[in-house]
């Protein structure tokens, strides 16, 4: 059995490579839009999304990222948006929430001919005082912490292909 929500599952890619134009204000709507159709903890729709697209605050993320793996790379690959994703720390469920938008993000962009992929590292970010400050400049509550982020733009290269299924992933519990 197969439609298209599956196949948009299947096809997607994460995409290192990205095109020097910024995506559509339609587009970034689409997707911020789905993102806050993802499912959550009790329903409650904890998660915030950040769009970051200006150069300077792009600059900022950038070194901070690599700050904290210790490079001089662009984490986010040179996409022309990030969304960085955070959620409140007193949810039980703030990773699985901010996750789950993230992904439903990733597929609702690939559906619309958008490429992306999940950068890691946020949490340590918004951990240090610089990321504090941003996060107070942007009106996100103290109580939150970083979850991930999405690059996001037009791929500048071939979508990859899947790497082969690892056997023994499914499990039945009653066989």
């Amino acid at each position: 059995m197969t439609n298209e929500v599956i196949q948009n599952i299947i096809t997607r890619r994460s995409i290192k490579q990205y095109k020097d134009q910024q995506i559509t204000d339609e587009e970034l709507q689409t997707v911020l839009h789905a993102g806050l159709y993802a499912p959550s903890g009790m329903g409650m729709q904890s998660p915030v999304m950040v769009v970051v697209q200006d150069k300077d605050t792009m600059a900022q993320i950038v070194r901070m990222n690599a700050a904290v793996m210790n490079a001089t790379s662009n984490p986010y690959y040179d996409a022309p948006t990030v969304i960085l994703v955070l959620a409140p720390t007193d949810r039980t469920t703030y990773i699985e929430d901010a996750s789950c938008v993230l992904d439903t993000m990733m597929l609702a962009a690939h559906s619309i001919g958008l490429a992306s992929r999940w950068i890691h590292r946020e949490r340590q970010m918004f951990e240090t005082e610089e990321g504090k400050k941003l996060m107070k400049k942007w009106g996100v509550p103290e109580n939150f912490a970083g979850v991930g982020a999405l690059a996001l733009g037009y791929a500048d290269c071939e979508l990859p292909e899947p790497k082969e299924r690892r056997e023994g992933r499914i499990i039945y519990a009653d066989k």
